[in-house]
């Protein structure tokens, strides 16, 4: 074979081999992606990557899988996934050389979006740490470094928070539990705050003069402060040490001047009291911190949801007999038993026994599926009437379901390039209205304003200015949003895509699996070489054996219909988007397209009347080529998906420019073309041309989207600006990509668009009120125009506001 292009081989023994690249060195996504695809071969064994090294080792069983074969293999999968992620890649590089790893974290105790900024700054102020981003709205926390998860935990700790793992779907649902005990506790702590502050606003209303009362007042006041308010001290106390504010921080200032203020006139029994505020305050924060709580609550339901469809225990099947366990403790390999109405615990493989499973809950089909021995089940999916016999394939946060909750989780934590910028105004907000208020109070001294007078306008302009509108303004929208896309069967890895979803205006298709369904099926057969019929199709099956592509699979489907026994291959190569060559029985085979063939040296012209007739038809011509003479050409047909042609006609209402590339031949790209609605069509087109394509339009100045589901889309899917992959594609695709559409319904294209479009809406109504909020109260504040009492009111109901406002794309 040809001396690889993308690796170095440095060491092998028969069972083993260990190679360097260049294109995996510092890019954890690549590796991640070569161990995907290397582990559906059941030939290879063991996978182990070390991206800092660009180093992989592959344990592999040379009987089934060749030496020769393998490497020929991994030069051609590494030479695909080179085009992924390349400014990724370079920005890795440059900045870290050593591992890195991304730890995941809920975070607990964070009270206002300022608690957020405070634990991501302390965080990215750590070399270890090469990103780190917080969301208040999610109360999560991703850190990408090179630190320890416990190192983290210490960091997060010392600020006064507390940090609990998310690493199963059981860890989630037990956070799912302190969420509604945390929601219990703030209901409990407004309440008995509301009872005790009540009389001491009505007698502070009253301004009495009775001694009794203004005792009354301060022993009724004690406990709200350092009772329900504590918190609020001690949080400022924490993050005084740290030489930082936030929002407590001007809380508990205002509450602690309010209350020790008014102790000198209690005692001298001369001058005014400002006990009814410091209660007000309290009270009226703790009943916006409950209805946040419980608001956030709703907002993430789409977690919740997705969370509560993995049942709690699992009935395992070991010696002969039935045990009940907890789901976290299977492992793989270990034999399932599912009766009729369970949850199924994990993925799995059926091994016995025959029903019907309800999957909806994670890919959106309808119709409950038949499930028999060999077929895959996903966990969290609720099997029928048979009993089913299952081998767990995979566990804990490798389940599909566990990827879709981290895919959402992602995606609700990601912050946008707006929220980023109101970060910015954040992290000086504090500070700056301390200065205010400090600027308040000596300006009505200095005009000759009596001090309490001033000392209650101060108090006034710190409660006023209330920064978690401002940091909730945008997240609380996106996880809303990526919620309401996940119950729609779209998963979104990142916030920016839907953010960038709404600006698109040309969206490009694959044909293969997209527009059709990815079920193509042998309809002709045609030959011109003297061999048999039947071992022209075994010789063309079992070399399609090794492909992953689609029109490959389909031949062998034809093979096994026709009940054709396979036999191994001695040689396997493949280019993506071409086609195939391999040797069998001392036979060399070619399959592919036309121009693979003729770039093979290979003449086809006794094939081309039946090619051309199938792709008249619609139908994808396969040549082959047997020991350097054209052989036979396969005719597949593969229909558009039902909803394709009204997707198409949705976008262009829209205003969205449509494409079909393609790497099938032209006739049959402008069939389907027709049948779905569109007018330009690139066909013959290779991986480096569709990724081409992608970046001409983007030099003009568009957003591009990209619609794919195969390996060979995987380079095109990374570089649009959205990439959307169909859920029943390749791993590589999804990888790749921006959204994954579940069901491969490409109507929801639309669907994330209209939805992008509205989250962006919503975000610029939240900014303007939020922004809006503030420069108007801060001035009236200072004017001496309100009290502290009504605008601890304002300053928690304009938090609420932002999330009830932005639950509304729950209507969408």
């Amino acid at each position: 074979m040809p001396a690889p292009k993308n690796f170095h081989l440095i060491h092998q023994l028969s069972r083993r081999i260990r190679i360097t690249s260049p294109v995996l060195k510092n890019d954890q996504e690549r590796c991640y992606i070569l161990e995907i695809i290397l582990k559906k071969r059941p030939e290879i064994k063991t996978v182990r990557s070390v991206y800092a090294l660009g180093s992989v080792v592959i344990e592999f069983d040379p009987a089934g899988l060749p030496k020769r074969n393998l490497l020929i293999l991994l030069d051609a999968v590494l030479g695909n996934i080179a085009h992924t992620q390349v400014e990724q890649h370079k920005q890795q590089k440059k900045e870290f050389d050593g591992p890195m790893q991304e730890i995941d974290l809920a975070v607990e105790g964070m009270s206002c979006a300022s608690c957020a900024l405070l634990i991501e700054m302390v965080l990215k102020r750590d070399d270890r740490v090469k990103q780190a981003s917080v969301n208040f709205g999610t109360s999560t926390l991703t850190v990408i470094g090179q630190l320890a998860k416990q190192d983290v935990a210490v960091k997060v700790n010392e600020l006064g928070y507390q940090t609990f793992a998310t690493d199963t779907l059981s860890q989630r649902k037990k956070l799912i539990g302190r969420e509604e005990e945390r929601i219990a506790k703030a209901r409990q702590r407004f309440v008995w705050s509301a009872i005790l502050s009540l009389p001491v606003v009505v007698v502070g209303m009253t301004m009495p003069t009775s001694r009794w009362l203004h005792w009354l007042q301060f022993a009724l006041t004690t406990p709200v402060v350092f009772g329900s308010g504590w918190t609020f001290f001690a949080k400022a106390g924490r993050l005084a040490k740290q030489r930082t504010a936030n929002m407590d921080s001007l809380i508990a200032l205002g509450v602690g001047a309010a209350y020790g203020y008014s102790l000198p006139p209690l005692f001298r029994r001369k001058g005014h009291l400002y006990f009814e505020a410091a209660a007000a305050i309290i009270t009226f924060v703790l009943l916006g911190r409950f209805l946040e709580e419980r608001a956030k609550g709703k907002a993430g339901e789409a977690i919740r949801k997705l969370v509560d469809l993995q049942p709690p225990t699992a009935t395992v099947i070991r010696d002969g007999q039935e045990y009940v366990i907890d789901v976290d403790v299977i492992v793989v390999d270990d034999e399932l038993l599912v009766r009729p109405g369970e949850k199924i615990p994990t993925d799995g493989i059926v091994i016995q026994g025959v029903s019907t499973v309800d999957e909806s809950m994670v890919t959106g089909e309808s119709l409950p599926v038949v499930k028999d021995t060999g077929h895959k089940v996903l966990g969290g999916c609720v099997n029928g009437n048979g009993a089913l016999r299952i081998r767990a394939t995979a566990v804990g946060m490798d389940t599909v379901l566990a990827g879709i909750v981290h895919m959402v989780d992602q995606a609700q934590s990601t912050k946008l390039p707006i929220q980023k910028q109101v970060d910015k105004i954040s992290a000086v907000f504090v500070p700056s209205v301390m200065v205010l208020s400090a600027a308040t109070m000596v300006g009505w001294l200095v005009v000759g304003a009596p001090f309490g007078f001033a000392f209650g306008n101060a108090i006034t302009v710190l409660l006023i200015a209330c920064p978690c509108a401002l940091g909730l303004a945008t997240p609380a929208a996106i996880m809303v949003g990526a919620g309401h896309a996940a119950r729609e069967g779209i998963y979104i890895r990142n916030g920016e895509s839907l953010e960038t979803a709404a600006k698109l205006n040309v969206i490009v298709f694959d044909k293969t699996g997209t527009i059709t369904e990815g079920k193509p099926k042998v309809s002709d057969f045609f030959k011109v070489s003297r061999l048999g019929e039947e071992k022209i199709i075994m010789l063309a099956a079992s070399a399609e054996h090794n492909s992953e592509h689609f029109l490959g699979k389909a031949i062998v489907e034809y093979a096994k219909e026709l009940s054709i026994e396979l036999k191994p291959t001695a040689y396997f190569y493949s280019e993506t988007g071409l086609g195939i060559t391999a040797e069998i029985d001392g036979k060399k085979l070619i399959l592919g397209n036309k121009a693979w063939l003729i770039e093979q040296g290979i003449k086809v012209d006794s094939l081309l009347t039946a090619a051309y007739k199938f792709s008249g038809e619609g139908k994808t011509p396969v040549y082959m080529a047997i020991d350097g003479k054209e052989a036979a050409v396969f005719g597949v047909a593969d229909k558009p998906r039902p909803q394709a042609a009204q997707a198409i006609q949705r976008l262009q209402k829209l205003g969205v420019q449509t494409l079909m590339v393609t790497g099938d031949t032209e006739k049959t790209a402008l069939y389907i073309a027709a049948k779905v609605g569109i007018e330009t069509v690139i066909a013959n087109a290779k991986p480096e041309q569709k990724l081409a394509i992608i970046h001409q339009f983007q030099s003009e100045g568009k957003k591009v989207g990209m619609i794919g589901d195969g390996i060979n889309d995987a380079p095109a899917l990374a570089a649009a600006d959205v990439g959307f992959a169909i859920g029943t594609g390749t791993d590589v695709a999804i990888e790749s990509a921006d959204m994954t559409l579940v069901h491969g319904d490409i109507n929801k294209v639309t669907e994330a668009i209209q939805l992008s479009t509205d989250t962006i809406k919503i975000i610029k109504q939240n900014l303007f009120w939020a922004f809006g909020y503030n420069t108007i109260a801060i001035p009236v504040a200072a004017l001496g125009k309100l009290n502290p009492m009504i605008a601890s009111a304002a300053m928690a109901l304009s938090s609420v506001s932002v999330i009830v406002n932005s639950l509304r794309l729950n209507k969408a």
